[in-house]
C-alpha cells in the first residue's frame, strides 16, 4: 500500500469506522439490555448481537466470506472452536454463523459497568482462570447449558488473542464438546488479524473468509479422551488455515 493510501486508511479507521463502531455498540448494547427484560433466554440478544456484528463489518469496509455453512445442520447444538487473531473475530462469526450459541468472557470483564451487564443478561459464561477447579466448573456449566437448553457454544482454544501463527489448544472445549455429547467444529478466520492485528487501533478494510470444517462427532468419548481429542481439533483448524 502506497504511503498515500495508508494514510487515508488511518483517517478512515479513526474518523468513521471507530467513531461508528463506539455508537453501534452503545446503541445495541442499550437495545439488547431493554430486550433482556422481556426475553430471559438470551436468545433476542444474540440475534441483536448478530445485527451488531454485521454493522461492525459493514463501517468497518471489511467483508467476510464463508465456507462450509451447509456442513451444519441448523437443529443442530454444536461447540464451535476458531483462532483467535482479532478482535474483529467475534463479530464476523456473529454475523455469518446463523446458530444460537454463547461464549465465555473473562471474569473480570463481568466488572465493567453496562459491558458486564450486557454479557450476563445475554447468557455469556465467565471463565475464572485463576484456579484448574474453578474453570472447571466454567466449562461444566458450559456443558450443562448445552445440554439443557439446547444451545452451540464458541470457544477460542489458544486461550486469548495471539500475534502469529496458531497456538497451542487448551483442552477447555474438547472436555465441553464430550460431556455435552455435542460434535465439536472447526473453523478458521483467514484474513482478520492482518485487518485488525493485536494491538492495533488501524482497522484495514479487506475481505476474510470464516472456513467452517466438518463436524466432528464426540458420541461415546470419555472426559479422558479429550487430549486425542484436542489434538484432532487443532490439526483440523491448522489443515482449514492453510487449505487454498
Amino acid at each position: 500500500m502506497s504511503p498515500e493510501l495508508l494514510r487515508l486508511s488511518w483517517l478512515r479507521s479513526w474518523f468513521f469506522s471507530a467513531p461508528l463502531i463506539i455508537l453501534s455498540t452503545v446503541v445495541m448494547g442499550t437495545i439488547s439490555l431493554i430486550a433482556s427484560c422481556f426475553d430471559s433466554t438470551g436468545n433476542s440478544q444474540h440475534r441483536l448481537a448478530q445485527i451488531w456484528g454485521r454493522m461492525l463489518l459493514a463501517v468497518s469496509f471489511i467483508q467476510v466470506r464463508t465456507e462450509g455453512l451447509q456442513k451444519l445442520d441448523p437443529h443442530a447444538n454444536y461447540v464451535f472452536v476458531s483462532n483467535h487473531g482479532s478482535l474483529m473475530d467475534i463479530p464476523a462469526i456473529l454475523s455469518r454463523v446463523p446458530h444460537q450459541f454463547r461464549f465465555f468472557a473473562k471474569k473480570s470483564l463481568y466488572q465493567i459497568p453496562f459491558l458486564g451487564a450486557h454479557l450476563k443478561h445475554a447468557g455469556h459464561l465467565p471463565v475464572d482462570r485463576s484456579s484448574p477447579r474453578a474453570s472447571l466448573k466454567s466449562m461444566s456449566e458450559g456443558a450443562r447449558i448445552i445440554a439443557e437448553r439446547h444451545l452451540s457454544m464458541l470457544l477460542f482454544p489458544e486461550g486469548g488473542r495471539s500475534t502469529e501463527g496458531l497456538q497451542a489448544f487448551k483442552e477447555g472445549a474438547a472436555y465441553i464438546a464430550i460431556k455435552a455429547g455435542v460434535p465439536i467444529v472447526p473453523m478458521a478466520l483467514i484474513g482478520m488479524r492482518e485487518l485488525l492485528p493485536m494491538y492495533s487501533g488501524h482497522i484495514r478494510s479487506g475481505r476474510v473468509v470464516l472456513r467452517i470444517g466438518d463436524p466432528i462427532p464426540t458420541a461415546g468419548l470419555k472426559p479422558s479422551d479429550r487430549d486425542a481429542l484436542n489434538q484432532r481439533v487443532y490439526a483440523e483448524v491448522a489443515r482449514l488455515l492453510s487449505a487454498r
